[in-house]
Formats: C-alpha cells, sequence, structure tokens
C-alpha cells in the first residue's frame, strides 16, 4: 500500500479562469486522487457560495457587507478547524480568503488580515493555484460562459475582471502558502490540470507534511 493521497489545493483566479471547471478535473485526476474503480469525490468547497442570503446570486463569504464580517470570520475560522480535525482528508477550495480580501478591498476598502488563517493553513500542506489570463484573452472566455450561464449580465464589463486580477496578484504575492501561477489565457484545462498534478508531485503537495 502507497502513501495515503490527500492534497489540499486553494484554486485562485477572478471569475473566467475556469477554477470551478479545473477543481473538478482536478477531483478525477488519478495523480491527484488515485486510480478508481467507480466514481466518487473528495470534499470540493467554494467561499463563493451565497449562503449569507436567501436569494440567488446573493451574499455569502467573498462579498458580505461590513455588518456581515463577524458572521464571515467565523465562517472561516470555522472550515480552518474542521480542516484541522479532519487533517488526513484532501480537500479542494474553489476560491478562498485571497477572494475575499480583493473584493473587500475594491468596494468597502477594507483590508482584512488572515495571516493567522494562511499559517494554519500552511501547517495542513495546502498549495495555492492562482489562474489566470491576458487582457484579450478574457473575450473568449466570457463567449464559453455565455453558453451555461445563468447570470450572464455579470459578464458584460470584462474591465472588472482584469482590475480584480491585477489587485489579486498583489495579495497572492503576500500569501505564505505554496503557490503555483498558471496562465490559462490559451483555455486549455487539461493542460492546466496536469501542469498542476505535476507540481503537487514536485513539491510534495500530494501528501501529509511529515
Amino acid at each position: 500500500m502507497g502513501k495515503k493521497l490527500i492534497p489540499k489545493i486553494i484554486l485562485e483566479g477572478t471569475r473566467l479562469t475556469f477554477k470551478t471547471d479545473i477543481a473538478f478535473l482536478l477531483n478525477e485526476h488519478p495523480e491527484i486522487v488515485g486510480p478508481r474503480k467507480y466514481r466518487y469525490h473528495s470534499p470540493l468547497i467554494s467561499a463563493e457560495w451565497c449562503a449569507f442570503t436567501n436569494f440567488p446570486w446573493g451574499r455569502g463569504l467573498i462579498n458580505f457587507l461590513p455588518e456581515e464580517a463577524s458572521k464571515a470570520m467565523e465562517t472561516y475560522q470555522t472550515w480552518i478547524r474542521l480542516f484541522e480535525l479532519q487533517k488526513y482528508y484532501s480537500w479542494i477550495i474553489d476560491r478562498f480568503h485571497i477572494s475575499t480580501q480583493v473584493y473587500q478591498k475594491i468596494h468597502h476598502g477594507i483590508d482584512y488580515d488572515f495571516s493567522n488563517l494562511e499559517k494554519r493553513l500552511n501547517a495542513l500542506g495546502f498549495h495555492m493555484v492562482f489562474l489566470t489570463r491576458s487582457p484579450e484573452s478574457f473575450e473568449s472566455a466570457r463567449k464559453e460562459r455565455l453558453t451555461v450561464s445563468g447570470n450572464p449580465k455579470q459578464y458584460d464589463d470584462l474591465s472588472v475582471f482584469q482590475k480584480e486580477q491585477m489587485i489579486m496578484k498583489s495579495y497572492i504575492e503576500r500569501s505564505i502558502l505554496p503557490v503555483l501561477t498558471l496562465d490559462i489565457s490559451d483555455n486549455d484545462k487539461t493542460r492546466a490540470v496536469e501542469s498542476i498534478a505535476q507540481w503537487l508531485k514536485e513539491t510534495g503537495g500530494l501528501y501529509n507534511p511529515e
């Protein structure tokens, strides 16, 4: 019996960087989760869930109001404690604290400190992938997304995502987590997943930290 595969991956990036698609592909990749004879899944969670409001595309852990900050911080504390209690399992997270920091800085001018959260994530072996794309490639990604989106208006102004990506880069650079910056301008999700799998193998990100 080989070592137990328990990768812990955070995918960050603006909308239209295919984070969710890549998360699902990672969750079925044999280098990430091992060979499977039947289909099941590792926990795949997201801070983008609009769990604070009882209507579609509402507020949640990323876009909460300032008066909801204590609720958001308690939610983050709950998540990190859950990870610590179940440290010998894999987790794939589609947007997390970096997305929160960027949104809150842009829309409310508040810079939330997640340094303690990052220390605990780092101790558990979390690795972060920052998915980026060139400014001109956002249009092709939008065309693909509009074929399935239930809220197409959110993609009307692509400059919003380009600005967000620049600000997100500055937060990523401050992170203490191991980070892979991966350009998805070619829209090749398979290539992206293979690159992530190879990076995790090279950095020891597939197993529990010794």
